[in-house]
């Protein structure tokens, strides 16, 4: 298939149209699906199934502390100053490592391995160093898997970023959201400009393979001017993927929220030229537009995955490698098996209880059908590579079979056709295309394919833009 160029059209009135709470599609079904009435033997099965086939895997560890709330996160976390919480926890995410780790084949290979938070620095070198043996001894790494972990700058030293990357890792991100003081304050992260520049420096001296960089508009006392004082900085930062998120306002799923000054929040006008700003200035200065809120150099591997048709999206977010099998360890941690997702506990004393009774600490789950893989498949595709054949997806599902891919989805065809109309899609006999204009909105591209969102709560998602 043609690979389409990478590039973004602003429209300011479709935005506007379309601009609708929406799942990210970091998976599908969406996390929303996952229920408590789920049997563990569908997740020991699915193991055996990758077992069996020798699917790659992908592997994601949580750690939820932090010594102070962000006002505007919505990650799953633990607030505390106290580092001594950090021990307990270590010692149960390992042996919740062991548990599942026991159930995997020697041979599969991890071709992708992530830390997040929470804040993972918040854990000391030697409880770093403790964790990393354990996954080391279970599993057998991919020379050239990505190895990745997120910081907090405002806890890092150049001795810690040098004893990470000599431990293996070989990607880094951190969070920066904005360099304006006033913006920092409002939200609880106050980092001096100086110090994020040198915590490029010694993440560089390092020899981190890959640098990620995340800003968030949509926080309060933004403005264009001072966002593009950010991006600017940004740029200068050189960093080699920039993500750029929408905040999502949602005090009555996060708490935490209502300690932002609401009043302050920018007006949606106000956000859309910030937005429209910051895609003329990443693209302006050699990034490349992923999908969603994420931009690279275009000598990425993101970039260079794209252009081959070959990136892929899980719930890392968007990713090189082909599709494995994602396990979670640690509290809240989502793992994403080929017909199976669950999730682990969410509170830490239900998490530790599991564990204590040597039970797979499992909070809720769900086994995925037939129809959810072939939804799966295409939404993925139209998220990662922006077009679609129709004929593949029937080839590969034979569902050509039965019958064809527009009478199986009679109803999104209609739906298409009303986004060719507003210029989002491009129909022809063959493919389905993005045109620049709807990349922007790609998640209501994609939702059309989405079978469980009509009867969802759009209080469950962010919106689109």
């Amino acid at each position: 298939m043609k690979v389409l160029s990478q590039t973004v059209k602003f429209d300011a009135d479709l935005l506007k149209k379309y601009d609708q709470p929406l799942p990210r599609y970091t998976s599908y079904p969406p996390a929303t699906e996952l229920t408590e009435n789920f049997s563990h033997v569908d997740f020991t099965n699915a193991i055996a199934v990758g077992n069996e086939k020798n699917t790659p895997l992908s592997v994601y560890c949580h750690i939820p502390f932090c010594d102070s709330p962000c006002y505007f996160c919505c990650c799953n976390t633990v607030i505390t100053p106290h580092k001594v919480l950090a021990e307990p926890y270590l010692n149960y995410l390992i042996r919740n490592i062991h548990q599942v780790g026991s159930l995997i084949d020697s041979d599969r290979t991890v071709q992708q391995l992530h830390w997040g938070g929470g804040t993972p620095n918040y854990l000391s070198l030697s409880q770093v160093e403790t964790l990393w043996r354990a996954l080391t001894d279970h599993f057998r790494f991919d020379d050239n898997g990505e190895i990745s972990i997120e910081v907090n700058p405002r806890s890092l030293d150049r001795n810690y970023l040098f004893f990470l990357k000599q431990l293996g890792f070989n990607r880094i991100s951190f969070g920066i959201q904005d360099f304006n003081y006033q913006v920092q304050q409002a939200v609880n992260r106050i980092q001096p400009e100086s110090m994020l520049f040198q915590v490029m420096d010694w993440v560089r001296e390092a020899g981190f393979t890959s640098v990620n960089v995340d800003l968030i508009y949509g926080l309060p006392y933004q403005n264009l001017e001072t966002f593009k004082d950010t991006v600017r900085k940004t740029i200068k930062l050189n960093p080699d993927r920039i993500a750029v998120f929408n905040f999502a306002y949602v005090p009555w799923l996060k708490p935490v929220q209502r300690l932002l000054p609401q009043a302050a929040l920018p007006s949606p006008g106000e956000k859309l030229d910030i937005m429209r700003m910051t895609i003329e200035e990443l693209t302006a200065n050699g990034y490349v537009f992923i999908g969603m809120d994420h931009f690279a150099k275009p000598n990425d591997e993101l970039a260079i995955a794209q252009q081959n048709g070959q990136l892929h999206r899980n719930f890392q977010g968007y990713t090189t490698k082909p599709e494995s099998d994602l396990f979670g360890f640690g509290m809240t941690s989502i793992s994403m098996l080929q017909d199976v997702y669950t999730q682990n506990q969410k509170q830490l004393k239900r998490y530790y209880q599991k564990v204590d009774h040597g039970e797979l600490p499992i909070e809720k789950g769900v086994k995925l059908h037939q129809d959810d893989i072939i939804r799966r498949t295409i939404i993925m595709e139209l998220m990662c590579q922006f077009q679609l054949s129709p004929e593949e997806i029937e080839k590969k599902y034979h569902l050509h079979l039965d019958f064809k891919f527009a009478e199986y989805f009679q109803q999104a065809k209609l739906q298409l056709q009303h986004l060719e109309t507003d210029g989002l899609v491009k129909l022809s006999t063959d493919k389905i295309e993005v045109t620049p204009a709807g990349r922007l909105l790609i998640r209501n591209i994609a939702s059309i394919f989405d079978a469980y969102l009509p009867s969802r709560s759009l209080t469950d998602f962010s919106k689109s833009i």
